[in-house]
């Protein structure tokens, strides 16, 4: 049986209304409408010339959504092949400058493991039956890679003795199943 693509509204800046797709997978879990919206509240005055690292990336729509409010650049990271193609498909589509985005199929525990670069802000959706988590937190922390946010996507609510010890909650939410945080690095 073929499984229907999906589709996601755009709700923030240029790309407002905008429709994207992503294939149907059972480890694509793209971030609601309501969640997006909150998180982009809380980065209002952050996003705009921000550089972004999206791991796990999935649909592309934090990343999508970053550029569409006017951050800089950002590199997505997603290891599944149709959803990594369908990302460059749908920044195409929308018209995205090449040089404000890096598609990179890849894992992201071994991208991580080359990365030289650091970030203003990272988003974290990994799948919630992985247990790569921890292992990324203190990969971030221990080679410096995040600047100043990192958001967290999780099933169950972060603890703060999970995060590395330079890191602060900044915001925590929930709805539904999904628990979502903030976290400020420096």
């Amino acid at each position: 049986m073929k499984h229907q693509d999906r589709t996601l509204r755009i709700i923030g800046g240029n790309w407002r209304g905008r429709k994207i797709t992503f294939p149907e997978h059972d480890d694509i879990r793209p971030t609601g409408d309501r969640i997006r919206e909150t998180l982009f509240n809380w980065l209002m005055h952050d996003i705009r010339g921000a550089d972004c690292l999206d791991l796990f990336a999935g649909s592309g729509v934090l990343s999508i959504e970053a550029l569409s409010r006017g951050a800089n650049h950002v590199t997505l990271i997603e290891s599944n092949e149709a959803a990594s193609s369908r990302i460059s498909n749908n920044l195409a589509f929308l018209d995205a400058c090449p040089k404000s985005f890096n598609n990179i199929k890849s894992n992201a525990m071994e991208w991580l493991g080359h990365c030289d670069t650091s970030f203003d802000l990272i988003f974290i959706d990994p799948p919630f039956a992985s247990n790569a988590l921890p292992n990324i937190l203190e990969l971030l922390a221990t080679r410096q890679i995040a600047r100043k946010f990192v958001y967290l996507e999780t099933p169950v609510q972060l603890d703060t003795n999970d995060l590395p010890d330079q890191w602060n909650l900044y915001r925590q939410k929930h709805t539904g199943s999904v628990h979502y945080s903030l976290c400020i690095t420096s």
